[in-house]
């Protein structure tokens, strides 16, 4: 059975009979894991061994795990330090910021995989510009030179445990004030000031090979489009595949969000997503909304978008014939 395009949240800490029902469906890929997902290591390794026991392929369980305040599981697990801390230490001392930052990446995914978690939504490579408070101290730096070196030593430990890794959020959420959580921010600088500040880290890992998959943004930039990036041919065929040559995944922010608000009711949003050029979709929160979604949704998944979420599992899945 193939895996679909939307990845979704559930409920608790166990499996309900209805979202065993519901993870079985085509359209569906893949589970992204909460805070409310989360007792203790021995409950979350049984829940993702029950997810993943539903569906061969086995879907994919993704977290965001990035370290700071976003560190979706506490207990037991290490404190990994927020992102703009190692960004001071390297102002200090370069080289100690390197490794210390590659031996978070590598902790933290080491303690992920251990569980059967196949990737986290990391890192961070939006630039903190004292201006987006829902990024603030998530990002390394704000210059994005400083940005790129940080956020490729972070990728190498997260490779070397066997994780993928995802860089957020396309092409910068550092000059907005608005959350995108809560609202739709718009960014109004042209393209040309873009390229050569918030692009530059993304430009940099691309062409490292650092990045596995890329999130973009709920934010216009209506100097470039009108429609927010992570819907936008623009910016994710025409700048981050065809200028920027990115050859992974494109994995959308959660569909949920008030900065996908205005394109439409969820099977809309989720169309438009695709359409956009995302190759897979989140929509984490409103479990009436995922209903809807799959009973509205035409499932038509793809082998190619089964190799796609393939190409992001972690090395603790053996996919059986």
């Amino acid at each position: 059975m193939m895996l679909g395009p939307l990845i979704i949240g559930i409920k608790g800490t166990a499996l309900s009979d209805s979202e065993k029902v519901l993870l079985q469906a085509p359209l569906i890929g893949g589970v992204i894991l909460f805070a409310r997902n989360y007792s203790d290591k021995a409950q979350l390794r049984a829940l993702v061994a029950e997810i993943k026991a539903l569906r061969n392929p086995p879907l994919w369980v993704a977290v965001d795990h990035e370290g700071g305040r976003v560190q979706r599981f506490i207990n037991g697990f290490i404190r990994i330090p927020d992102m703009g801390q190692l960004g001071l230490l390297y102002e200090q001392d370069s080289a100690a910021a390197l490794a210390q930052t590659q031996k978070w990446g590598l902790t933290m995914a080491q303690e992920l995989l251990a569980v059967g978690v196949d990737m986290s939504f990391a890192p961070v490579v939006d630039l903190n510009k004292d201006k987006a408070k829902v990024i603030g101290n998530r990002s390394f730096h704000r210059d994005p030179k400083v940005v790129a070196i940080l956020a490729e030593a972070w990728c190498r430990g997260v490779h070397h445990a066997g994780m993928k890794t995802c860089g957020k959020h396309f092409p910068g959420h550092g000059e907005v004030t608005v959350d995108s959580h809560e609202g739709l921010p718009i960014d109004l600088r042209d393209y040309d000031h873009i390229v050569v500040d918030d692009l530059v880290p993304f430009q940099q890992l691309i062409q490292a090979g650092a990045l596995d998959s890329i999130m973009p943004a709920h934010i216009i930039f209506p100097k470039v489009d009108d429609k927010p990036a992570g819907f936008s041919k623009i910016w994710l065929d025409n700048i981050l595949r065809k200028e920027c040559r990115f050859k992974g995944v494109v994995i959308s922010d959660d569909l949920g969000m008030g900065g996908a608000a205005g394109m439409g009711d969820y099977p809309e949003r989720f169309g438009k997503a695709l359409e956009g050029g995302c190759d897979l979709a989140l929509l984490c929160n409103d479990h009436p909304g995922i209903a809807e979604l799959v009973a509205k949704t035409p499932a038509n998944p793809s082998h190619d978008r089964s190799l796609q979420i393939a190409a992001l599992y972690g090395n603790n899945v053996t996919v059986g014939s």
